[in-house]
């Protein structure tokens, strides 16, 4: 059964096509709506299917992702998808982005770590988020993570107390928040396999609600 929250924001009455991500991801590539931009390789937006029923929403870019361009193609990649199979969902049937579209990063020795992105680096990116939104019109948004559920839903929540169950809103896509699959990498080895039957779990809930008319 869904979770009502009707007070939730709504996305607004953004005029953009569903033909329009490829011009939505032109005019991101030059974004400077934050600093975060200075120290990226490049905007990596959304991909995938632009006429999707769902959309997942992650964090931003890891480093592989910003190196090449493209959302979820790193080791959290690689879980997602395999998350993705499992749970009878198809990632070419999908559109995936981040609420961030630039890789936030500190250095540690030779590598550049991921770093959280703050309240304010979410709120700039929003615009590109709530655009794509727009203009794919899915019926589900996925989100992965703390970072994505707040971009999502405007504010802070207890990922753990609404995790795997379909969230109804007024006007605006159903949602179901879950881990992101970076989460399971970092589980040490004893509970990493649970950690990650959890995100299928919850993945299949998603498909369960796609899944009818």
């Amino acid at each position: 059964m869904g979770i009502a929250a009707n007070a939730l924001p709504a996305f607004g009455n953004l005029s953009v096509k569903k033909n329009d991500i490829d011009e939505l991801r032109a005019q991101a590539q030059s974004c400077k709506a934050c600093p975060l931009w200075r120290n990226a390789t490049q905007t990596v937006f959304g991909e995938g299917n632009a006429r999707a029923r769902a959309i997942l929403v992650g964090e931003q870019p890891g480093d592989v992702e910003d190196q090449k361009g493209h959302p979820f193609i790193g080791p959290a990649g690689a879980v997602l998808d395999r998350a993705l199979v499992e749970a009878g969902l198809h990632r070419a049937e999908l559109y995936v982005t981040n609420a961030v579209k630039h890789f936030k990063w500190e250095p540690r020795g030779k590598r550049r770590m991921h770093k959280t992105p703050a309240q304010q680096e979410i709120e700039a990116c929003r615009q590109w988020l709530d655009r794509e939104i727009e203009a794919i019109k899915p019926d589900l948004i996925i989100g992965l993570g703390a970072t994505a559920a707040r971009a999502v839903m405007g504010r802070a929540v207890k990922l753990g107390e609404l995790r795997g169950k379909i969230i109804s809103r007024d006007n605006v896509p159903a949602l179901l928040l879950t881990v992101h699959p970076s989460y399971v990498l970092r589980v040490p080895p004893p509970g990493r396999d649970q950690a990650y039957h959890g995100l299928v779990a919850d993945l299949k809930v998603a498909a369960g609600y796609l899944e009818q008319p």
